[in-house]
């Protein structure tokens, strides 16, 4: 408990000496969402390798830096890629940069993933804010001794994504002219992607999408009192769904279509913070 906590402190005291201010909005960006990173004014970046003990990603689509700048006049962390269960990595590994996030300071995190569409009522390339999750991952990444300097040993997740942030994503969108679609995301360990059958279930228990991703994040963050927002980019509809097989190729083509309106969507949220 206490080495976690210590590799945590390091790692944020590395990140502090070489950012200047701290930012209090972080942005973790999914499978082919990374441009945005690109976008931000004065940017200081630091590759995830040369951060002490932060995970670095090894699947197509996530760059593996932490890169903090300016959006909308707004100092913002944005972490261009992330670590997944499926992976290998064991949770606290998982969770280890939203630890770290909270460490420094960060009171706003909004996590980004692309994922697979189960309400049929979605078009691919649809952007959905997350109203609410269920964690299909088979473990908790609070799962092992509490330690209480992070958060309580029960934490609260009536609202884990604020119905705040959620209204201001809703004006943001409205503001640029973009449909936003709304959900219930689930959160699977993968890395496999679903079987028709298991659509079937995740649509009959509640899931509008589906994904491998921000589940282990969303609780971690709320752990440490942070508040969150999750926006899913539907690159593609899930097994079964349509009469086509899935392929990670296809998830990158469509964050790929659909950036601009993503980038614009998240500038316009920031400015909105």
């Amino acid at each position: 408990m206490t080495d976690q906590h210590e590799k945590i402190q390091r790692a944020a005291a590395f990140v502090r000496d070489r950012i200047g201010e701290v930012p209090r909005v972080a942005i973790v960006l999914g499978s082919g969402l990374g441009d945005f990173a690109n976008t931000l004014a004065t940017p200081v970046s630091l590759p995830y390798a040369s951060i002490p003990g932060w995970p670095v990603p090894t699947v197509v689509g996530h760059a593996g830096r932490l890169v903090v700048g300016e959006a909308r006049g707004r100092r913002v962390g944005v972490l261009s890629g992330r670590a997944h269960f499926y992976e290998g990595h064991p949770m606290a590994t998982v969770v280890f940069a939203t630890r770290v996030m909270g460490v420094l300071g960060v009171r706003t995190l909004i996590l980004t993933n692309a994922a697979g569409g189960i309400n049929t009522s979605f078009s691919q390339g649809a952007l959905m804010v997350m109203d609410d999750h269920l964690n299909l991952m088979g473990t908790n990444p609070l799962i092992g001794a509490n330690d209480e300097r992070f958060g309580p040993r029960f934490p609260d997740m009536t609202e884990v994504y604020s119905k705040r942030l959620r209204g201001l994503a809703d004006q943001a969108a409205k503001k640029i002219g973009l449909a936003m679609a709304h959900g219930v995301y689930a959160g699977l360990h993968g890395p496999s992607y679903e079987t028709p059958a298991e659509i079937r279930h995740l649509r009959t228990i509640g899931a509008d999408a589906v994904g491998m991703s921000t589940v282990a994040e969303a609780i971690v963050a709320r752990h440490m009192g942070m508040e969150v927002l999750g926006i899913s980019c539907i690159t593609n509809m899930a097994a079964g769904v349509l009469p086509q097989v899935l392929d990670h190729a296809e998830v990158m083509e469509t964050a790929q279509r659909v950036k601009g309106a993503f980038i614009a969507l998240l500038e316009e949220i920031v400015g909105q913070l």
